[in-house]
């Protein structure tokens, strides 16, 4: 994937984008066990009393809470509260709410208390109000004295009859009063400390309140419903926010497929025959089909998990180990087994992607091969050899593919039973430390949820690990493609076409090797054609001919002399301007789909319709112009629907359309009988008069008329000239002459 990151550039604000909504995503989500923590624990424990810190006090009540404090806490409990009486101008906003001001005054929590005053005021009366709470529960059943304030020196379930406690405790010296909070701090520190304490608080305020009138239903509802809808806005948030995200990644997934099909179309589109060579059409076609759309799949998960996944992890064992810090190692253990799972799904999987792509190449080539070649296969009865080395291929790819997906099948139950593991693991260690006061209940629903979001990040996490290595496999894939440097290309200072250009053509001492090859195939080749010529080659069969002309539009480079047209050598030209001087007709007549018409413009587009039917007619394709279709008649894939002459002839005709001033058929007119041979060759004298024209033949008659004849043997010019001059001087030329006319026909 690193070789493709210089094309994921146009893609970085979408990529930022996504990675800030999934940022959002995993904050939201990590919130919900929070909210359900305070749902429970608040919500339904508390009875919606969200803190130890009481909002409002009865007189009695807080007379009793003072007992308890230093001076110093006194006087800060004095500034926090203020008196409300009866009669009182304030009483009115207050005595819905504590129908207990009916009675008597109360003393209420001033609003503008800072938080840093609140919390410290938490602190300070938490104690205070469980020994008043304590003392009051002793007074109902003296025999929960020693239970609820042990060791005060006395026993406060046992006084004479008719003595006030509370009397008895406004006696007794402050430092005494004040043990009874110390014995407080005895009595919970072993059973969960100062979180013990906040929770007991709650409790008492709770019950101040209950003795005060308040409605505890509607307070518990109010409460339940306010949390319960910024619970459900943050879901919402979470919803947004995956939605946006996934479509910012899949922006990004699919515009980079986008740009990698044309970048890597075009690059190929660039490439001369040298680099066409280094891969087969099927992996060119594999690579740019099934490789990029793996990395788009990927991509489009990665985009979102690669982000997502460390910031849920890494965020929830923060927040779970804050909920329940003495149940980290159940996550630990949770963790521990699901990295081992994936170290070895990833061992086992991962050099078996890069054999799945090769694999995937041969089976395209096999199947290319049996479509193209149908027939052939047909001829030679090879369909059952055929169909074994299809199966061959399709199995092998096939076994492999199972084998990774069961490999990746035994992923989700593991990760499944490791989860419900660590949930049942959880549940057992959280009921004891629920019991001991350690955690609340709501403290460990939402301890379990976190460790679940723990474990479910490294199973994204683990995703990103399959998902990763096989979209890195195509992409080094791709990139191997777009890394290829194209060694035909426009050369850095170009020279203009001549004005007006003559097409002359000139070999000067060319020589050419294939790329890895160990020898020349042209040796030392050099000849003069002037412009308007006809140059006739022909040779034994792999003498080099069609390397030859393949040399004059720069499909390969001469690896020594030169090339020169009108004069200017081939390197120095534009490769556009270069090939637009030249009618070129392949060996092979190849047809794309569509109509005649959309073929015969493939040269030239802008042309009227009367040049394309003479084009026509001079090819000797008159069987268009018969169609009941005419020039709209469809074209099959590679023109299948015509015959081998018939689509030699609208290549021709396609070449004829441009009026080029050189013009090369590589063996073009093989298919042709010599009757339509003949014809042909009659009406292009008339109509390609001016141009310099190649044609490359193994019929001697085609070629006996050309003004020049080219005659090739092991790469090598052996003799040129006129076909009497070659009659004369040449045995080889007479040798192929002579056995494929009768003598008085060469004459």
């Amino acid at each position: 994937m690193r070789r493709i990151l210089p094309y994921m550039k146009p893609f970085t604000l979408f990529i930022l984008l996504a990675a800030g909504l999934v940022f959002i995503q995993a904050d939201a989500n990590l919130a919900l066990p929070d909210y359900m923590s305070r749902i429970v624990n608040v919500g339904i424990q508390q009875a919606g009393v969200e803190s130890p810190l009481p909002q409002a006090l009865r007189q009695t009540t807080y007379d009793h809470v003072v007992l308890f404090l230093t001076p110093e806490e006194k006087a800060q409990v004095d500034n926090a509260y203020q008196r409300i009486t009866p009669d009182a101008a304030e009483a009115a906003q207050y005595r819905d709410t504590y129908p207990a001001l009916e009675e008597g005054p109360i003393y209420v929590l001033r609003p503008d208390l800072s938080p840093d005053a609140r919390a410290a005021l938490e602190y300070v009366l938490a104690r205070p109000l469980l020994v008043v709470l304590a003392i009051e529960q002793i007074q109902q059943n003296p025999d929960m004295a020693q239970q609820l304030l042990p060791n005060v020196g006395f026993n406060l379930g046992q006084l004479p009859p008719g003595m006030d406690l509370w009397a008895l405790l406004a006696r007794l010296p402050q430092q005494q009063r004040l043990t009874l909070v110390d014995r407080i701090d005895d009595r919970f520190e072993a059973i969960g400390g100062e979180r013990a304490i906040r929770q007991a608080a709650a409790r008492a305020v709770r019950a101040e309140y209950e003795a005060m009138g308040v409605d505890m239903d509607r307070l518990q509802r109010d409460y339940i419903l306010r949390v319960g809808a910024e619970m459900l806005a943050v879901a919402l948030l979470a919803a947004v926010a995956t939605v946006a995200a996934g479509y910012f990644a899949a922006r990004t997934a699919a515009g980079l497929a986008h740009d990698l099909r044309k970048v890597l179309y075009t690059h190929v589109m660039r490439f001369s025959a040298e680099e066409l060579d280094r891969f087969s059409t099927a992996s060119l076609i594999t690579r740019a089909t099934n490789d990029i759309t793996q990395i788009q799949t990927a991509l489009n998960i990665l985009v979102r998990m690669i982000f997502f996944a460390p910031f849920m992890g890494i965020g929830a064992l923060i927040r779970a180990i804050t909920k329940a810090p003495n149940m980290w190692w159940i996550i630990a253990l949770a963790v521990a087994l699901v990295v081992g799972i994936i170290a070895v799904v990833f061992v086992l999987v991962i050099p078996r992607f890069q054999l799945i792509q090769k694999l995937v190449d041969r089976l395209n080539l096999v199947t290319r091969e049996n479509l193209t070649g149908m027939m052939v296969v047909r001829a030679f009865n090879r369909q059952d050899f055929e169909r074994e080395r299809f199966d061959r291929v399709n199995r092998d790819l096939t076994r492999l593919n199972l084998f990774v997906n069961r490999v990746f099948v035994v992923i989700m139950p593991f990760m499944m039973l490791v989860m419900n593991g660590a949930m049942i693991a959880i549940l057992w260690v959280g009921a004891h430390e629920v019991a001991q006061a350690q955690i609340q209940v709501g403290d460990m629903i939402a301890f379990m949820q976190y460790a679940m979001q723990v474990v479910f990040a490294f199973m994204m996490m683990s995703m990103v690990f399959v998902l990763y290595p096989r979209a890195d496999v195509s992409a080094n894939r791709v990139a191997d493609v777009l890394e290829v440097r194209v060694a035909i290309t426009d050369p850095p200072d170009p020279v203009p076409l001549p004005t007006p250009f003559s097409p002359s053509v000139d070999f000067d001492h060319v020589f050419f090797r294939y790329p890895d090859a160990d020898d020349d195939m042209l040796h030392d080749i050099t000849f003069h054609v002037e412009p308007g010529q006809t140059v006739g080659i022909i040779g034994t069969t792999g003498s080099g001919k069609s390397t030859l002309i393949n040399l004059i539009p720069r499909f390969y480079d001469v690896t020594d002399g030169s090339i020169r047209l009108g004069g200017v050598d081939v390197r120095r030209l534009r490769l556009r301007d270069l090939r637009s001087l030249i009618g070129y007709v392949p060996q092979r007549a190849l047809l794309f789909a569509g109509t005649v018409e959309s073929n015969l413009r493939l040269g030239l587009e802008d042309v009227d319709e009367a040049r394309l039917i003479e084009a026509l007619r001079v090819a000797q394709a008159d069987f268009i112009l018969n169609h009941p279709k005419g020039l709209q008649a469809e074209v099959a894939q590679g023109g299948v629907n015509f015959s081998g002459g018939q689509r030699q002839r609208l290549t021709i005709a396609r070449a004829l359309v441009k009026r080029a001033p050189i013009y090369i058929f590589d063996d073009s007119f093989s298919a042709l009988d010599y009757k339509t041979d003949a014809r042909l060759r009659r009406a292009m004298r008339q109509y390609l008069r001016g141009s310099t024209v190649f044609i490359v033949s193994q019929r001697v008659a085609t070629i006996m008329n050309a003004d020049l004849i080219l005659v090739l043997d092991e790469g090598r010019l052996i003799a040129h000239g006129t076909h009497k001059h070659l009659m004369e001087v040449c045995d080889v030329y007479r040798d192929i002459a002579l056995s494929q006319l009768r003598e008085e026909a060469l004459v």
